[in-house]
């Protein structure tokens, strides 16, 4: 079995890095099997289903994220549909909903609900795959959690996703910029990962993600960065906001939330140093 991932990984190596490519190589084993890495390695003698894999593996040299491939990816304890619609959720957004769950246990009385508002309402803009929002309902059952996206087809796959998980939640198209947004009403939380990377990124971007995933929900303009932040807090429809951010811009948005009047606002560092989270209360 070694060999044959070995070889696997040996032909991915030309476009991947070698620990990738190995990771890679595995994933195809697993996946195509339907057995872990374990049982592969320990119980598992026969190699034949991967005599059939080099479709698989010429999409991954021409760079085709193998989340697509496979049409499912494993984030944050969930089994997620993705698509070309969806992006693929990141490492650090399961931060976000970590951070999101954490606030509400800490001491400070500065971040705790009163009683009178539970259950707890609340809004994920922008909700693509539908990550962020199942995994909050799935940590806490009794929130009332919605997810509003302005793709009908990322909207679907979130609605999937929710029955894949096992989860009620509602999915709903709209556009934040159209005053359609305003029938939507007020929430306790809203958390948004929107677009945040500058078009002038791009040069510095891998294949994987220029070339499958969806750029509107990637790119912002160069010229106006933050737009989508300034719209989510300008409708002040939450009573705390969460964000993941651009690292380059935490420091113009934790002037963006002041200004709008937002207070204790905070940023946080993902798993790698970046400031990737922020948070703000909405003032009376």
């Amino acid at each position: 079995m070694k060999d044959k991932i070995r070889s696997i990984a040996a032909q991915l190596a030309s476009v991947y890095p070698p620990d990738e490519a190995e990771a890679l190589a595995w994933w195809i084993a697993e996946e195509t099997s339907g057995l872990s890495r374990s049982e592969l390695l320990f119980g598992c003698k026969d190699t034949t289903f991967l005599r059939n894999t080099q479709e698989i593996i010429t999409r991954l040299l021409h760079f085709e994220p193998i989340q697509y491939i496979f049409g499912h990816t494993l984030w944050n304890g969930l089994d997620l549909k993705v698509n070309s619609a969806t992006l693929i959720p990141r490492p650090e957004t399961a931060e976000l909903v970590e951070q999101i769950s954490n606030f509400l246990s800490q001491g400070n009385d500065y971040f705790k609900f009163q009683i009178s508002n539970f259950p707890i309402r609340v809004l994920d803009v922008g909700t693509g795959s539908g990550c962020i929002a199942i995994a909050l309902k799935k940590r806490h059952p009794e929130w009332e959690v919605t997810g509003i996206d302005v793709s009908e087809e990322a909207i679907a796959v979130a609605k999937e996703n929710a029955v894949r998980n096992g989860v009620e939640v509602g999915f709903e198209q709209m556009d934040i910029f159209s005053d359609e947004i305003e029938r939507i009403g007020t929430f306790d939380i809203v958390v948004s990962n929107p677009p945040y990377i500058c078009e002038q990124e791009k040069a510095s971007m891998r294949k994987n993600v220029l070339e499958y995933e969806p750029a509107s929900a990637l790119f912002v303009p160069d010229n106006d960065p933050l737009v989508f932040y300034r719209r989510i807090a300008e409708l002040r429809l939450g009573s705390y906001l969460f964000f993941e951010i651009n690292e380059a811009f935490a420091s113009e948005m934790e002037a963006l939330l002041e200004e709008k009047g937002y207070t204790g606002v905070q940023v946080f560092r993902d798993i790698y140093g970046k400031s990737r989270i922020i948070q703000g209360i909405k003032s009376a």
